[in-house]
């Protein structure tokens, strides 16, 4: 099937499928009576449906949906019994669960009874060669690559263990064998363990464990002999069987990824080192016909072609394809990386370059040895030579060549370990592959140039299209459960990261290219340097982000570094004549230094005027050659010097050319100066167009160098935390309870509102006080654990001891009081509190509105107070997280001196203070004057001579010799009076500073120690303002901001908050400044890709004992939510990069704290999403609370899931691939929403989500025509798709599921749950319920929405806010308005319009009636305008509660008309490319950020004519309104459309809106801006 087209049946194949059919007899979870389990109908089904149809996607996708593994197929198996058909069809079933990325082994591990035996029967199946077509071993092969990556499975890893444990030793030689037990002998004594075990078995018993040792040889010497001797398709070299080719690569993938995981590693490697198997894979006639066949092809890497098609005798289509050519060869060449990968597979320690190099030595020099010791007569000058100098390829072969095939075996024989190959090429190809030096990885890797060009970007094999469906295997590292070594973490990253950057890269340059509708020149100019013709490219359209070149110039070629062969750098000149819009100039003008732009050369072949078709291939048509990444040095001034970015303004610059200096990537041009010394094409003479990106989108460069430099530096990650990192070890060594440095006594500060809520967080302790008397027993509390003491009294115990303590008073001031805590943390938040406070790793799963932020914001602050030398540093995916995490710190008593926020985003607070570091700096500053002031009242209120407040030192000086003395001598008086109360009060040496109090500062009739207590309280804030500037005194000393902000990011701030992006763009810089922190607290942790996760921890440098100082690492998030967005299918399925460090963590089994009680929805819509996580409850105030407890006006249901049949005989649509509406379920939701606003919701509280983006421009489109003129709707709070709504959260909710034909990808249980758990008040969901009932992984939410009607039930007499109580009975049911059908509902709205503005229109006039003052007014005509005397003010009649009341004279004679969308046009889109149209391009419509999906009023798709007024009402009735547009007609009217009885021409035209669903074109198919994510 090609790639991107849609495999999924739609509803009516699959009730009409003969599988459905069978289904409803066998195993369909509704039918009422099954028949009993035939396995004949197993047998039938895979004959004819799998092995008939040659395993069609369909077909597979039909059984799969129908719940055939979990109804039938593994309840029903009997591994001993069943047929081969049926244990296929187990394989294929799971590995279609798989490829759609559900849930795949939910079945087996409902019943894990008959996996061993299932699984040896697969085993013996994929060694069977007769009986089973190379397809079926394919399905297996893919099975068992499935179960080595679900190794986190206890039923799965038993029996893994079983085949690639030390016994698989048993297929090594003798010598080899004994070769490893020398250099590891702890293996020969578990070896001869084994052995007596064996001995004690039966025969029975042995066989079988002999056949799981030697599974995995077999298996390769089976798919060396295939490789070795297959045929090709009718002699022709290089030609395949595309299943045979196919099966090479799944066999290649299978051994990839045992290798790659250290468990499966271990033993294994050294099995295929033993038989030479990548050099035996290299060397096979299968291999090297693909090369040769590869090397005779000119292959274009800028086409993607599909190949060409052969025919067998028996007309068998079988396709060979160069694409397959590539791709087998690339996964070859990365099986070969990792099988000599950097490690010591014993041990798992990485191998240092030192290591490599002494390994690599130690095997030239034996090599060097075995020769002089018995060929030095023929190879006299080899074992004396220096070791440098022979290990090169070449010069090893040609050394070879001399000996015959005796010489060469006893030269092999005399290795350790030895080679005993027969066969003379494979025995020299072993020998130079074993002692030829080979780049190390990340030599490799510095030299790869960061930014990709035409020969990656277009590279189907390594960045797929959009399209990627699953079905085959790509030469992409695979992001899974572990890592061989740090360095394999980052090397994967880094390539994925980067990878998916070019994908993305991709997008951007084939839309703005096509846009610039490059042509070629019928015009031949003459290169000077070469003299060759060269055809001049022009262009007939523009981009806004786009170009074209007048001139480039290098200008600078830095020499090499020491030990470097590219140059040091590469400087250019890029000119271009900005001839376009002035906001387009101004964005060009406004590019930064290091922003990233491409150079790119196109050579059109297509002629002038030829229109550009986005169905056919992108490359022929724009002829694209060439592109090489470039970053901003800076524009160039009138004088050719790089303008310098700060604080002065940028000159203005006169005329339209600019020139911008840029820097190039070294590597990559050492590598194009080669090729061009070579002989090819000087890429940098044929630059014609200059492409920049949106800053957002164009930060990969930085965070890949910083992926390099973590690469090339010893990255030290915390000894707890690194083997967690690799997926190695006891999942819960990083727990709190297993850590040495464990801290029984902890201060909870506000933690705890009352001795109550102490008991209730902790219901499995004993809590004892050291305090007596319990009204003392009152926050805050210091607790001291006894189970985490190691000695000591209790030690062990489960007690509590309570220490309650007294906040010492900080000043007279109510500002000085401690702001205090005010939410009741339940029992799990409380144990998340706690672990987050104790050193080691903590996970925090939270659910929806189960109070996350406020976990974090106590974890922050307790460990503020408890520790005040430790810095925290906080990171999170978005500002917006990042900016409510910060507000609620700001809220608890932290002093906001030691708060800083990093990164763009901070202008977002809502405070008006500024948290960045200049900000900060600013703040400091300020306060320090603030500070000094005060010194300065207090000197004179001390009567003490001489400037002492000028700067920090003199008040330092001033403290200690004129306050602290002072103080000092109170307190000796004090102790001397006996505790006078007399000589307390009026020997208080600051009274007098402290006279600007509006009471008296001591109290005569209290208490000795109550007033002590004010006077000590006194001099803390005394003491506070000289510590406060006795921090600030280096602020005063450093004259420079930078370094100011340096200094306060380095030792001031003790809590910095970033976003993981900012970590990753500036490592660099904080490490370079010597940033240092203790404490790390990541929020939407499971919502940060894994790289991103990463880099935060290693922000500084390690100490001197070589050690990475951080203590705590908290993670909070929900892995049952959507994951990091992956713009590519194909990094995001089969690379598993959409996978956060966070969730890999809980897969791995790492302890977490799932928070349990929710607070944010009622908990009638809790239910349809809580049945995910463990025990998730509802907190108190969702039970009784008055909002939750009244109804939804106007609604008789909570949430009801309501069904949409086809409007005019269409469900969903597809204007492009994979961009799906459907307009019946926008126009019904548009109605709801309208019905709404008519009763009273207010906008704001509405919000309309959905699971596609074509829909959210659909629903756009139709709120824009219905509602966003007219004052009384308006528009809803946000329209945005599920996926960018996650994080948010409304009252009311309004979802379409829009898909007609298959559930598409709302069956992701992580989509549902974010879509379920929006709303908190009402959630009305519209979509085809007969399809979504059926959905297995959708069934406890479905079942749930499924028990109410699927039809609107609607109050409409009911008015915002409800007063009506939830009513137990269905009394209500019997009074509601049932909406049978969209048309009914807009029908109904259009009505009920009406009918409120008659009803206000008559309000109206009886008020006006009501007014009328015979003596006064003329006489009262209904039909007149009223007339107000002149003194008379016009009453506001508008209306808080209803939106009904707001002023209708703001629309009076406004024509609002609905002009329906072309055929085929997209609303908000246009391919007419004309500079002086605004709207005129996709470009233009930017909406990458779904924060601005809040609709402005200027951008509708809607025609407004305002009419003179007339003051004759009864010409107005008597009016009919026009179309003012000359090709609309007015529509006829229907039944529906009467005219109300005394509407006037305005009420008319207000309710016109109403009446086209039914008269107007209803095609509204949208194409995106292409900024937005689908």
């Amino acid at each position: 099937m090609p790639r991107g087209q849609n495999a999924a049946p739609t509803v009516d194949q699959i009730n009409k499928d003969r599988i459905t059919l069978l289904s409803e007899q066998y195993w369909a979870s509704y039918a009422l009576q099954r028949r009993a389990f035939d396995r004949l109908v197993v047998d039938e089904i895979y004959i004819k449906e799998l092995l008939g149809s040659n395993f069609n996607l369909r077909r597979i996708i039909l059984l799969e949906f129908s719940q055939y593994l979990e109804n039938f197929l593994w309840p029903n198996l009997n591994p001993d019994q069943c047929s081969p058909y049926h244990v296929i069809s187990v394989c294929v079933m799971v590995n279609e669960k798989f490829r759609e990325r559900v849930q795949p082994w939910d079945a087996i591990i409902a019943h894990p009874e008959n996996f061993g035996k299932f699984l040896s029967r697969v085993m013996h199946l994929c060694l069977e060669n007769d009986e089973l077509s190379i397809k079926e071993q394919t399905i297996l092969i893919m099975f068992l690559d499935h179960c080595f990556n679900s190794l986190e499975l206890d039923i799965i890893r038993s029996q893994i263990q079983k085949i690639v444990g030390l016994t698989i030793w048993t297929n090594l030689t003798p010598e080899r064998r004994e070769f490893e037990f020398e250099k590891t002998p702890k293996f020969r004594k578990l070896w001869k363990l084994i052995c007596k075990k064996d001995e004690k078995l039966d025969a029975e018993e042995l066989q079988v464990t002999l056949f799981e040792r030697t599974f995995l040889r077999k298996l390769a010497d089976k798919f060396l002999h295939l490789i070795e001797h297959i045929q090709p398709v009718n002699n022709v070299n290089g030609q395949y069987p595309i299943e045979t080719v196919i099966y090479t690569e799944r066999f290649l993938e299978l051994f990839n990824d045992i290798i790659v995981q250290l468990p499966t590693r271990r033993f294994f490697n050294v099995v295929l080192d033993d038989i030479n198997f990548v050099v035996r894979c290299f060397l096979s006639s299968f291999t090297k016909s693909l090369t040769d066949n590869n090397e005779n092809m000119e292959i274009d890497n800028t086409s993607i072609s599909l190949g060409k098609k052969f025919r067998k005798d028996n007309e068998e289509e079988v396709q060979a394809t160069t694409k397959t050519v590539n791709l087998f060869h690339k996964m070859l060449t990365n099986f070969e990386f990792y099988a000599n990968f950097e490690i010591n597979d014993t041990t798992g320690e990485t191998l240092t370059h030192n290591e490599l190099m002494e390994k690599h030595y130690d095997k030239v020099l034996q090599l060097q040895q075995a020769i002089f010791k018995h060929f030095r007569e023929d190879m006299p000058t080899f074992p004396l030579q220096n070791i440098q100098t022979i290990d090169k390829r070449d010069l090893l072969r040609d050394e070879f060549d001399k000996l015959n095939d005796e010489q060469l075996k006893s030269i092999g024989a005399s290795l350790q370990p030895p080679l005993l190959i027969k066969d003379r090429q494979l025995l020299m190809e072993v020998l130079i592959l074993e002692h030829e030096q080979v780049q190390s990885h990340l030599e490799i890797i510095n030299t790869l140039p960061l930014y990709p060009t035409e020969e990656t970007i277009w590279d189907e094999d390594i960045v797929p299209t959009e399209f990627y469906n699953g079905e085959t295997c790509l030469a992409l590292p695979k992001l899974n459960l572990q890592f061989l070594t740090l360095h394999d973490y980052l090397l994967r990253n880094f390539h994925l990261f980067r990878l998916e950057s070019t994908y993305e890269i991709r997008q951007d340059i084939e839309d703005s290219i096509s846009r610039m509708k490059p042509w070629q020149n019928d015009a031949t100019i003459m290169n000077d340097r070469n003299d060759q013709p060269h055809q001049q490219c022009i262009f007939g359209g523009w981009s806004r982000m786009a170009q074209p070149i007048t001139n480039f110039t290098i200008v600078e070629v830095g020499k090499a570094n020491i030990g470097e062969s590219h140059p040091s750098r590469v400087r250019a000149d890029v000119t271009l004549v900005l001839n376009t819009r002035k906001d387009i100039k101004r964005e060009w003008e406004h590019l930064r230094k290091h922003d990233i732009c491409f150079l790119i050369t196109c050579k059109p072949s297509t002629k002038s005027g030829t229109a550009y078709d986005y169905r056919q291939g992108f490359i022929p048509q724009v002829g694209l050659t060439y592109v090489r990444g470039c970053e901003i040095e800076g524009m160039l001034n009138i004088d050719g010097k790089v303008i310098e970015e700060g604080v002065d303004e940028k000159p203005v610059m006169t005329g339209d050319t600019r020139t911008w200096r840029v820097w190039l990537d070294p590597n990559q041009y050492q590598a194009d100066i080669t090729a061009t010394l070579d002989g090819s094409e000087d890429v940098y003479d044929t630059f014609n167009i200059l492409m920049r990106r949106k800053p957002k989108e164009n930060n990969f460069k930085a965070v890949l160098e910083t992926i390099r430099d973590l690469m090339n530096t010893n990255a030290v990650v915390p000894d707890w935390l690194q083997d967690l990192i690799l997926g190695y070890g006891d999942p819960a060594s990083a727990h709190y309870t297993n850590m040495k440095n464990k801290i029984p006594t902890l201060d909870w500060n506000d933690t705890f509102l009352d001795v109550k809520h102490l008991r209730a967080s902790f219901p499995d302790y004993k809590i004892r006080a050291t305090e007596d008397d319990r009204s003392k027993h009152v926050p805050p509390f210091r607790l001291t654990f006894c189970d985490l003491r190691t000695k000591g009294e209790h030690a062990g115990e489960k007690l509590i001891i309570l220490e309650p303590y007294k906040i010492p008073n900080r000043g007279p001031y109510p500002y000085n009081k401690p702001r205090q805590n005010t939410v009741r943390f339940t029992p799990t938040q409380i144990e998340g509190i706690k672990s987050g406070m104790q050193h080691g790793l903590t996970l925090i799963v939270g659910p929806p509105g189960t109070g996350k932020t406020d976990v974090a914001v106590q974890i922050i602050s307790n460990i503020y107070h408890n520790y005040p030398d430790q810095r925290t540093l906080i990171v999170t995916h978005s500002n917006q997280a990042l900016n409510q995490l910060f507000e609620k710190i700001m809220g608890l008593d932290v002093d906001e001196r030691h708060l800083l926020r990093l990164g763009h985003g901070e202008e977002e607070l809502e405070t008006d203070k500024d948290f960045s570091r200049y900000g900060r700096v600013n703040y400091i500053l300020k306060k320090r004057l603030e500070l000094l002031e005060q010194v300065e009242r207090l000197q004179k209120s001390l009567h003490v001579q001489g400037d002492l407040s000028y700067t920090c030192e003199t008040a330092a000086y001033f403290y200690m010799y004129n306050v602290l003395s002072r103080w000092e001598e109170y307190l000796s008086k004090i102790n001397q009076s006996n505790n006078n109360l007399d000589v307390l009060i009026n020997g208080f040496p600051f009274k007098e500073f402290f006279s600007d109090l509006n009471h008296n500062l001591f109290h005569n009739t209290q208490t000795f120690e109550y007033n002590l207590d004010i006077a000590q309280g006194c001099f803390r804030y005394i003491q506070q303002i000289f510590t406060q500037l006795e921090e600030f005194r280096s602020f005063e000393l450093m004259r420079n901001g930078s370094d100011r902000a340096k200094y306060l990011l380095v030792r001031e701030a003790k809590i910095i908050a970033m976003t993981c992006t900012h970590a990753a763009l500036k490592r660099h810089d904080l490490v370079k400044c010597g940033f240092k922190y203790d404490n790390i607290l990541m929020e939407e942790a499971a919502q940060i890709l894994e790289i991103e996760t990463f880099i935060p921890l290693l922000l500084q440098t390690s100490d001197q004992q070589e050690r990475n100082r951080l203590k705590r690492c908290i993670m909070i998030g929900d892995h049952h939510q959507l994951p990091p967005v992956i713009k590519n299918m194909a990094f995001q399925k089969y690379s598993n990069m959409e996978q956060a460090l966070f969730t890999r963590l809980v897969r791995l089994g790492v302890p977490t704290i799932d928070l349990d009680a929710q607070g944010r929805a009622r908990a009638s819509l809790c239910s349809l999403y809580n049945w995910r996580y463990k025990n998730l409850g509802n907190l108190e105030h969702v039970l009784q609370q008055k909002e939750f407890k009244t109804t939804n006006a106007g609604f008789v249901y909570d949430y009801q899931l309501i069904n949409v049949e086809n409007f005019n005989d269409v469900g969903e649509s597809e204007p492009i691939p994979y961009f799906y509406q459907n307009l019946a379920e926008a126009e019904y939701i548009v109605a709801t929403y309208m019905y709404m606003r008519l009763l009273g919701y207010p906008a704001q509280k509405i919000s309309i989500l959905t699971t596609y983006n074509g829909q959210k421009f659909l629903i756009r489109d139709v709120l824009n025509k219905r509602c966003a003129q007219n004052p009384l709707l308006g528009l809803p709070m946000k329209v945005a798709t599920v996926d960018k709504y996650q994080g948010q959260q409304n009252d009311y909710i309004l979802l379409s599921l829009v898909r007609t034909k298959a559930v598409g990808h709302l069956r992701d249980v992580r989509r549902l749950v974010v879509a379920m758990s929006r709303a908190r008040l009402g959630l009305f969901i519209f979509g085809r319920v007969n399809l979504f009932e059926s959905c297995f992984e959708l069934t406890p939410a479905f079942n749930i929405l499924t028990k109410r009607p699927s039809k609107l039930y609607i109050l409409p007499n009911e008015t915002y806010p409800s007063v009506r109580e939830e009513k137990r009975d269905q009394s209500i049911v019997h009074q509601a308005t049932v909406m049978e059908n969209m048309p009914q509902m807009a029908d109904f709205v259009y009505k009920f319009y009406n009918q409120k503005m008659i009803a206000y229109q008559e309000k109206k006039r009886q008020e006006e009636l009501s007014r009328y003052d015979p003596e006064r007014d003329l006489p009262y005509d209904p039909l007149q305008p009223s007339i107000r005397a002149p003194e008379e003010p016009v009453t506001n009649e508008n209306s808080t509660e209803n939106p009904l009341s707001e002023q209708i004279n703001l629309e009076k004679n406004v024509i609002t008309e609905y002009i329906p969308s072309r055929q085929h046009q997209v609303s908000g889109t246009s391919f007419r490319h004309d500079p002086n149209i605004e709207s005129s391009t996709i470009e233009n419509l930017d909406d990458d950020d779904d924060d601005e999906d809040v609709y402005d009023p200027s951008k509708p798709t809607l025609f407004q004519k305002i009419q003179s007024q007339t003051s004759n009402t009864t010409e107005q009735k008597q009016t009919t309104p026009t179309n003012v547009t000359s090709n609309s007609t007015a529509p006829k009217k229907t039944q529906g459309d009467e005219v109300p009885t005394g509407a006037s021409e305005d009420d008319l035209n207000k309710s016109a809106i109403f009446r086209s669903v039914f008269h107007q074109d209803t095609e509204m198919d949208t194409i995106p801006a292409l900024d937005d994510d689908n």
